[in-house]
């Protein structure tokens, strides 16, 4: 039975109702039941809508924000009954109509990673068909910060406003809502358009090129954290190839071509020629790497040549949309003994892991990090093996 239209419900209406789990994006699910009519029983007519503000099992007032044809978006205006791990938002823009780059302020930090890892498990068991419990580690900007999901962030994008200042755009809209201080930024953090040329991150003793508006991960312990949990899933060896799929500026090459050594061998794939520039100059003092430059599912349909025959590693780090069956088809055709997977939306790991299973790989570990506090978004390293 298709989902009921959620007809008799407008923008700006205000609806109580009681919160159920929380959903993939930041929201948590509540179901609203429209006044009965002759047509249409009361028990057909619940109609779902998608919280912001809002934390499981909590009774709220809800205003409808946008009115799909299936479903319903609204924002919590109202508290009447509070979950034990709601917080008064360190932010005072963190609340509806206000800056939309934070899902979580009034969910306590540990909470949110419950959260977090609820939609990771909830998403491998919808679309791959898999029974993970998933647990969200902590990643401290230092070692002496407090855990309190602020002051991580080392690159912002503000937008300028007409008057001078800057501001940040509400959730789902062009809407700008000035900002003095955004709370989840780091002290010394580079702003988007402020820098040009090209800067330098240092990871693991290792020096890494990077266009100063190019990728790179936000959280300042990210990299060194994904690095360390790919090698150690991957064990790389002596002598052994491996693709980096989506490698950016090479952060995973260099590091895969140090294990591997001079009898080994990594390509590096991306689809940006500048990043693709830039991980041949921070790959330059190891000839066993080369880079490549086009859109993996081209390079991978091309081949490498005699290299094509003896890929034992890969490793993919997509962007949200995943890799898609295409790209993960291609790469379990070169029977690589393992693949290690970074992925920062957990819908598109899970739809990718299901491609995997298919293609006779099996998830043999995963490890998910809390690499952007106050917000929805969770980091996940997936190790898959040959079935």
């Amino acid at each position: 039975m298709s989902a009921p239209a959620p007809g008799p419900f407008a923008v700006g209406d205000r609806i109580e109702a009681r919160t159920g789990p929380v959903a993939h994006g930041g929201h948590v699910v509540a179901r609203l039941r429209p006044p009965v009519t002759a047509v249409e029983p009361a028990e057909t007519r619940d109609v779902v809508v998608f919280v912001r503000h809002a934390l499981p099992d909590e009774r709220v007032v809800v205003e409808i924000t946008e009115v799909d044809k299936t479903f319903l978006r609204g924002d919590a205006v109202e508290v009447l009954e509070a979950s034990p791990d709601r917080v008064d938002a360190p932010c005072p823009l963190a609340h509806p109509g206000g800056c939309g780059g934070c899902d979580f302020q009034h969910v306590a930090v540990p909470a949110q990673r419950r959260l977090k890892a609820q939609v990771v498990a909830e998403q491998l068991r919808r679309l791959a068909g898999i029974e993970r419990d998933v647990v969200v580690e902590p990643v401290p900007v230092t070692d002496d910060a407090p855990d309190d999901g602020l002051g991580w962030r080392t690159r912002m994008q503000y937008v300028e406003l007409p008057g001078g200042g800057r501001g940040l755009r509400k959730h789902r809209s062009h809407d700008v809502v000035a900002v003095e201080r955004c709370l989840i930024a780091a002290p010394d953090a580079r702003v988007a358009g402020q820098d040009d040329g090209v800067v330098v991150e240092r990871v693991l003793g290792r020096e890494f090129r990077v266009e100063a508006d190019g990728f790179w991960q936000v959280h300042p312990q990210a990299p060194r954290v994904l690095v360390e949990t790919v090698l150690a899933m991957l064990g790389p060896r002596p002598g052994e190839r491996a693709l980096d799929l989506y490698a950016g500026v090479g952060l995973f090459s260099v590091f895969l071509a140090d294990a591997v050594g001079r009898a080994g061998g990594v390509v590096s794939v991306e689809g940006s020629r500048r990043a693709s520039e830039l991980a041949g100059e921070n790959l330059a003092d190891l000839p066993q790497a080369a880079t490549r430059t086009g859109r993996v599912d081209q390079v991978l349909a091309r081949g490498f040549g005699s290299t094509t025959r003896g890929i034992d590693l890969v490793v993919l780090d997509p962007p949200r949309e995943g890799a898609k069956r295409k790209v993960v088809e291609a790469v379990a055709a070169l029977r690589p003994r393992a693949v290690a997977y970074v992925a920062c939306d957990p819908a598109a790991l899970a739809r990718d892991v299901a491609y995997f299973r298919d293609a006779g790989y099996r998830l043999d570990d995963l490890r998910a990090f809390d690499l952007f506090p106050m917000t929805s978004h969770v980091e996940c390293v997936a190790h898959l093996v040959k079935r």
